[in-house]
């Protein structure tokens, strides 16, 4: 029988399961490439501001992404405690995007706006200050850490490689739009614009 002879080859076997699993992942991957609702920017989604793309990549950096999620899905718990759920137009111009499962602490999708500027740099600080039960480490050096404006234009250039419309003026003035501004500013700056495109009943 032939599947005795797949059985008893783990060779075969192995590539056979490769097969199997690159197909059954182009039927449900490249469709994707496809969609309206995938590939097209939501109605009011702008490209990160310079601050605001130096605070995603702080984001990033610090790996905030490991214990906070950016992906509401669309159950009633979640959209009742963060907001509408998640919509992949809001994350086309995202790279890398930060979706996942991971939630240590809260959802940050929906924060944009939520806390003030002053909330969220306290909470950066310290954030048993404001939340006493919070395992979440403070970020005091993000205050006094002052941002490499030279770095700024090249971000942007990157970014526009992979699609994001920015103009040249938005390159030109990169530097300047950074320049004095602390890694502090630009993290808080990045949190109140997560999940604004759409807007949510609070």
């Amino acid at each position: 029988m032939s599947h005795e002879k797949v059985e008893k080859n783990i060779g075969l076997m192995m590539i056979l399961i490769l097969v199997v699993i690159s197909f059954g992942g182009l039927v449900e991957i490249v469709p994707l490439f496809f969609l309206k609702d995938t590939t097209e920017p939501v109605q009011g989604l702008k490209p990160y501001t310079a601050l605001q793309l130096e605070g995603r990549d702080i984001y990033v950096r610090e790996g905030c992404y490991v214990c906070h999620s950016q992906m509401i899905r669309p159950f009633r718990a979640e959209t009742e405690r963060y907001g509408h759920y998640s919509v992949a137009g809001e994350f086309v111009w995202d790279h890398p995007f930060q979706w996942g499962s991971k939630r240590t602490g809260p959802d940050l999708h929906r924060v944009g706006g939520r806390y003030s500027d002053a909330w969220h740099r306290a909470h950066l600080m310290n954030p048993r200050d404001l939340v006493p039960e919070s395992n979440m480490p403070g970020f005091p050096w993000l205050a006094e850490n002052v941002i490499d404006a030279s770095l700024t234009p090249k971000k942007l250039e990157a970014m526009r490689t992979l699609g994001v419309p920015y103009s040249q003026a938005d390159i030109d003035g990169a530097s300047a739009a950074v320049e004095g501004r602390t890694e502090m500013d630009a993290l808080v700056a990045y949190l109140q614009v997560l999940g604004t495109a759409i807007k949510t009943r609070r």
